[in-house]
């Protein structure tokens, strides 16, 4: 799990380029980069909204996820 001061930082980055905060979290290839690469050249708040929403809300991969709640 990410600390505070990463997801401080990525949410800095998320403002002020929105999809390298969704970047550092996520990497280049995943469908919320992509999401909002789209975004933020359709508009840059939508962008960083859903960049914001793509670092807190959906931030935990997977793999830790699936770690966390398989292994008793």
């Amino acid at each position: 799990m990410a600390s505070r001061c990463e997801i401080f930082l990525e949410i800095l980055l998320a403002i002020l380029v929105p999809p390298l905060g969704v970047f550092f979290r996520n990497g280049c290839c995943s469908c919320e980069f992509l999401i909002c690469v789209v975004l933020t050249l359709l508009g840059y708040v939508p962008g960083i909204i859903y960049a914001i929403y793509a670092i807190v809300v959906r931030g935990e991969p997977e793999d830790e996820y699936l770690q966390q709640h398989l292994n008793p």
